[in-house]
C-alpha cells in the first residue's frame, strides 16, 4: 500500500484552497435517495469515502454523473448528479458498509421512501463505540417498526412515517441528520430536540428546502419538520470543510508559515481560532477566506473537546500534534470518543513528550521532533503524524495512508505548493 515520505523542516507559505467537507457531502449524497429527480450537487470532494458512498448508492439504483470540476467559484470539487428514479433494492450490505459508518445515512431515507430498509450495521475508523441505538429509537417514535438480525438493521413502515418529537439524550450528528432525512417525507410535523449544531447539519438541511422540505430551526438546537408528500430537484454546493480548514491551519502554525485558506469560514472555527490564537497563531479573515501565520514561538494551551460549536473531537489529533513542539505543557481531553488518542505512540516514536490517564493527554513541550517511520490508526490520526513530520528533524515515513485518504483530497499536493518536502510513495506493482 502507498505511503508518505516527508522530511521536515520548510516553512508553509502561499495558498490552499479547501475542499468541500467530507462530513457534509456523504448526507447530501443520500439525499438523493428521497427523490425521484435529480440532485446535483457542486464542490464535491474526491475522497475514498465519497466513492464509497457512491457506490452504495448505485446499488439501491441512483443513476450517477460526473461533470468534472467545478471551475468557475475556484473550486477543485467536482459536480455530481444523482437521480433515483426508482429504488431497485432497499438493502444496504455489509461490503460496503462495513468500510465507512456514515453508510447508515442511507437508513432514514431509503424508510421514508420505500417504507422499507435493510442496513448493515455500520464500520469506518476504529475510534470508539459510536451506538447506532439513538437512529433506531428515533425511528420507531416516527413508526417504524425495527429489528436488528443477522449484523442488520431491518426496518419497516409500509405505511409511511408519521412525525413526531423526537428527544435525544445526547448531541448525534449522523442521528439527527438522519432523522431529518426522514421526516422530510413523514407525515406531519417532527421535532428533533436537542439536534447537532454542526455547520454539516445545516448545509444538509438547506439542501432540503432547496428540495421543497420545510425545516424551522437551521442552525439551532431544536428543528422543526414538516413533512412533504414528495420532493423535487435542486442544485445545492457542499459547505467548505472547516476539519480541512483546522488541519491546514495547524500545518501553517507548526511549520512557523504563512498561508492563506481559500474559501474557509472564521464563523465555523470560532472556538478553533480562539485557541490557535492563545497558543501565538494568528488568524485573520480575507476577502477569500482566511490567513494564518505563526511568526513566533508556539506556547502550550489546554484543550478540551466539545459538540459543536466547542472545539471538535476532528481536529484534536491534529492539535496534540501541534502541542508537542509549543513552550510550555499543555493538556487535552477528549469527551466525545474514548479511543482516540492511538496517535499517542506513533508521536511518541518521533520524539513527543506525551503521557495519557484515562481521557485526558499531559503533552510537555520539545524544541523539535525527530522524523521516523510512523503507521496510521484512523483518519485524524494520520494526518496528526503528517503534521508532526513537516515540523520534524530528517524524513518521516506515514505508512497506512489509505486513512488519509478517506477524509484528505490531495493533501501532498496542497502541503508541496506552499513548499512542503512531501510525496506520495507508491507501491510498487
Amino acid at each position: 500500500m502507498d505511503s508518505m515520505r516527508i522530511r521536515g523542516g520548510k516553512s508553509l507559505s502561499g495558498k490552499i484552497h479547501i475542499s468541500g467537507a467530507k462530513n457534509a457531502a456523504l448526507p447530501l449524497l443520500a439525499c438523493s435517495l428521497l427523490t425521484d429527480e435529480t440532485l446535483t450537487l457542486g464542490n464535491v470532494p474526491h475522497l475514498a469515502d465519497i466513492a464509497t458512498m457512491a457506490n452504495l448508492l448505485g446499488q439501491h439504483g441512483v443513476s450517477i454523473g460526473l461533470n468534472g470540476n467545478q471551475k468557475s467559484s475556484g473550486s477543485t470539487g467536482r459536480v455530481v448528479e444523482l437521480k433515483a428514479t426508482n429504488i431497485t433494492n432497499i438493502t444496504a450490505p455489509y461490503d460496503l458498509v462495513r468500510k465507512m459508518r456514515a453508510s447508515i445515512l442511507v437508513l432514514g431515507p431509503l424508510v421514508a421512501r420505500c417504507g422499507e430498509a435493510k442496513v448493515s450495521l455500520p464500520g469506518g475508523c476504529a475510534i470508539g463505540t459510536r451506538p447506532v441505538d439513538l437512529h433506531i429509537k428515533a425511528l420507531q417514535q416516527l413508526g417504524a417498526d425495527v429489528v436488528l438480525e443477522n449484523g442488520y438493521i431491518h426496518a419497516r413502515a409500509p405505511k409511511g412515517l408519521k412525525g413526531a418529537e423526537i428527544v435525544f439524550p445526547m448531541a448525534t450528528v449522523t442521528g439527527t441528520e438522519n432523522v431529518m432525512m426522514a421526516a422530510a417525507l413523514a407525515k406531519g410535523e417532527t421535532t428533533i430536540v436537542n439536534a447537532a449544531r454542526e455547520p454539516e447539519i445545516s448545509d444538509l438541511a438547506n439542501c432540503l428546502v432547496a428540495m421543497g422540505a420545510q425545516i424551522d430551526g437551521i442552525g439551532s438546537d431544536k428543528l422543526r419538520i414538516t413533512g412533504k408528500d414528495r420532493l423535487h430537484a435542486a442544485r445545492h454546493d457542499v459547505v467548505a470543510d472547516r476539519i480541512e480548514a483546522g488541519t491546514f491551519a495547524m500545518a501553517a502554525a507548526i511549520t512557523h508559515g504563512n498561508v492563506e485558506l481559500l474559501g474557509a469560514k472564521l464563523e465555523h472555527l470560532h472556538s478553533v481560532a480562539k485557541l490557535l490564537g492563545e497558543a501565538g497563531v494568528n488568524i485573520e479573515e480575507t476577502p477569500a477566506g482566511l490567513r494564518v501565520s505563526c511568526p513566533h514561538g508556539l506556547r502550550g494551551v489546554d484543550m478540551m473537546t466539545e459538540p459543536y460549536p466547542g472545539f471538535p473531537t476532528d481536529l484534536q489529533a491534529q492539535m496534540m500534534a501541534l502541542m508537542c513542539v509549543a513552550e510550555g505543557a499543555s493538556m487535552i481531553t477528549e469527551t466525545i470518543f474514548e479511543n482516540r488518542f492511538m496517535h499517542v505512540p506513533e508521536l511518541r516514536r518521533m520524539g513527543a513528550n506525551i503521557t495519557v490517564h484515562n481521557n485526558s493527554a499531559m503533552i510537555r513541550g520539545i524544541p523539535q521532533l525527530t522524523g521516523a517511520p510512523v503507521m496510521a490508526t484512523d483518519l485524524r490520526a494520520s494526518v496528526s503524524l503528517a503534521l508532526a513530520g513537516l515540523a520534524a528533524k530528517g524524513e518521516t515515513i506515514l505508512n497506512r495512508i489509505y486513512h488519509l485518504d478517506r477524509g484528505y483530497e490531495r493533501l501532498e499536493e496542497k502541503l508541496a505548493a506552499c513548499g512542503a518536502d512531501i510525496e506520495r510513495v507508491r507501491e510498487a506493482a
